[in-house]
């Protein structure tokens, strides 16, 4: 009998695993795209999206807000977010996606999803809602 590795049950572990698989390939599909993981993460959060804080933006794409707010300044000089002040709070801005950006992001958006469907095909669509759905659990602050 052998001993199990403790990254063969470690959620955090697994977790990147799945990560990994999940990216490796579409992340070269990003990259032909002219496009870098991180800013693929922001137009792709910004789609379907009311403007957002970039403190905010950057929580969900997984990145501190100094790096975000000067990718969504270069993202803007390229037309593809639009950045303005948060009439709430002038000290926050807000970011979303012009419609510059989601032409640039809406290809990419099919290609991830069919990317995703190609990895996630040994599992049934119950598996694959009950997986998300767990994740998302998860994934909930607090």
């Amino acid at each position: 009998m052998t001993a199990e590795r403790f990254t063969d049950d470690y959620l955090g572990y697994l977790l990147g695993q799945a990560n990994h698989a999940l990216f490796k390939d579409f992340d070269a599909v990003v990259r032909e795209a002219g496009l870098s993981s991180i800013e693929w993460r922001v137009l792709a959060t910004l789609t379907g999206r009311p403007p957002m804080p970039v403190g905010q933006l950057a929580f969900e794409v997984l990145s501190q807000q100094p790096t975000v707010t000067k990718l969504v300044q270069r993202l803007a000089a390229q037309g593809w977010v639009a950045l303005r002040d948060d009439p709430a709070d002038q000290r926050r801005t807000l970011v979303n996606i012009t419609p510059a950006g989601q032409k640039k992001v809406t290809p990419l958006i099919a290609q991830a999803r069919e990317h995703e469907a190609a990895v996630l095909g040994t599992l049934s669509a119950a598996e694959v809602r009950r997986l998300k759905d767990q994740l998302r659990r998860l994934a909930q602050p607090g």
